[in-house]
């Protein structure tokens, strides 16, 4: 189990929020822009909490974006270049894929079960 891990759910959750008060001041941050960089964009954000459970996609959106997503492109996306789109392309084939994420998180959990939860034949 590494830091990460470790951090307490308030921690992590006041990070949170500051990464997405962040990501709504700096409109200038193209989504496009952010993959291309990362792997990763506001889209992203609210795709993750709704896979989390947490809220439903347009809800998860709304809350990252601080207006309805429609509204937001509307008044802050530019069109895409072909070189942004390039980057993109590039950078999201270097992201783990799901099942990649699967794995790494049944290595982790929980250090805490039983054997008799982690290795049934014991």
């Amino acid at each position: 189990m590494d830091e990460l891990d470790r951090m307490d759910d308030a921690s992590a959750a006041q990070a949170f929020r500051r990464l997405v008060r962040h990501l709504r001041h700096r409109t200038d941050a193209q989504n496009v822009d952010l993959m291309g960089l990362a792997g990763f964009c506001r889209n992203c954000l609210s795709d993750w909490i709704a896979e989390a459970g947490g809220l439903d996609r347009e809800t998860a959106r709304t809350a990252i974006y601080g207006e309805p997503y429609d509204v937001w492109k509307g008044r802050h996306q530019l069109p895409a270049t072909d070189d942004q789109l390039e980057r993109m392309r590039a950078s999201v084939a270097r992201n783990k894929t799901e099942a990649d994420l699967d794995d790494a998180l049944d290595d982790s959990f929980p250090a805490s079960d039983p054997p008799s939860m982690t290795d049934p034949g014991r």
